[in-house]
């Protein structure tokens, strides 16, 4: 009877703990800090990030993407303004490969290469991005916002 406990004990912590290594794997919850995402997103707003490759990114879709050498497992808060290298950025994806490059973003090429996007900030006025920056690498690319949550303006 003991060892039957104890089986069931293991299993049931062994798949707690695979669930919780797939969730920790596919998902990070990021917070909001800056102004380019105005009015879509504030500063201290939460967000679920899904981890997805380029290939699952669409126009339109609210990207995370590492600024520099950030490991990608990171939870640092997701800036929407330029910031140091390693930190989180938050932008509108609004070109994947193989669409045509908007106007007023400085690259040579008319349609986006494969492996790069062309994101842009929601408040253009407080936005470091293709506009400034050109392409950014799929490298970069950590996930698609799933879900924000608006912070509590009482807090």
């Amino acid at each position: 009877m003991i060892a039957r406990v104890v089986a069931s004990a293991l299993v049931v912590g062994a798949v707690t703990g695979g669930v919780a290594c797939w969730l920790r794997h596919t998902f990070l919850v990021t917070t909001v800090a800056g102004r380019s995402m105005l009015p879509t997103y504030t500063s201290g707003d939460r967000m679920l990030v899904r981890r997805v490759p380029l290939a699952r990114v669409r126009s339109g879709d609210v990207v995370v993407l590492a600024d520099g050498d950030l490991p990608a497992r990171s939870t640092r808060s997701a800036s929407t303004r330029r910031d140091p290298p390693g930190e989180l950025i938050v932008k509108r994806a609004v070109a994947v490969p193989g669409d045509p490059v908007p106007a007023g973003v400085p690259v040579p090429d008319q349609v986006v290469p494969p492996g790069h996007l062309i994101v842009l900030g929601d408040n253009a006025d407080a936005s470091y991005d293709s506009r400034n920056a050109g392409y950014y690498a799929a490298d970069a690319l950590i996930g698609v916002v799933v879900r924000g949550m608006r912070r509590n303006p009482h807090s």
